[in-house]
């Protein structure tokens, strides 16, 4: 098993757990994890991502080579695009639809959809309104780590594992609440 991942957005939208979460998952199930991010100059609404590289093998670098990607996984679909030189052949994006816009010249979002739409293997979802309608809005990256989960190669066993360790400090209802998010994720990809 080799999946080489890449996790786009933006500051306060949740990168960092769902490399976390991912990477939690993995070495559960006892694979290899090597990471790498950028943090946008540590402020909402700056540029934030990561390298996520899991192995049955020994990983050697931290970095996914450009082409090689077999993820983008996209809080925020302008960031997807951003990264669509890493997305291997086969490669899978899935992205948030919901934009952040951060900036004032911010493209026309069914300019971006058309962009992301032209690789076979894409799935655009609302995972910000999904997330509000199980009523824990802060779960929006999560949601989309359940969209992504049959692309990943885990057993969804292990992400929902990874779930409870990450968060069980913050008590059980903090817990569930990630576990439905996760579960809608994988409903909305399953279709």
């Amino acid at each position: 098993m080799k999946k080489d991942i890449i996790i786009a957005g933006v500051g306060g939208q949740g990168i960092l757990s769902i490399a976390a979460t991912i990477g939690t998952a993995a070495l559960i199930g006892q694979l290899n994890m090597k990471q790498s991010e950028v943090h946008g100059m540590a402020q909402r609404g700056g540029a934030v991502q990561s390298h996520l590289r899991l192995s049955s093998e020994p990983i050697l670098s931290d970095l996914v080579t450009k082409g090689k990607a077999d993820m983008i996984l996209s809080m925020e679909p302008m960031e997807a695009l951003r990264y669509l030189p890493y997305l291997g052949q086969n490669g899978w994006i899935v992205t948030n639809a919901k934009p952040y816009e951060n900036i004032s010249n911010y493209p026309p979002l069914e300019e971006i959809y058309s962009e992301i739409r032209k690789y076979k293997n894409h799935l655009i979802i609302d995972a910000d309104e999904v997330a509000k309608e199980l009523n824990t809005s802060k779960s929006a990256n999560i949601v989309l780590v359940g969209a992504a989960a049959q692309k990943l190669g885990l057993d969804f066993n292990l992400l929902e594992a990874a779930l409870r360790q990450i968060f069980i400090a913050k008590g059980e209802d903090v817990v569930q609440a990630n576990l439905a998010a996760l579960h809608a994720g994988q409903d909305i990809a399953r279709g």
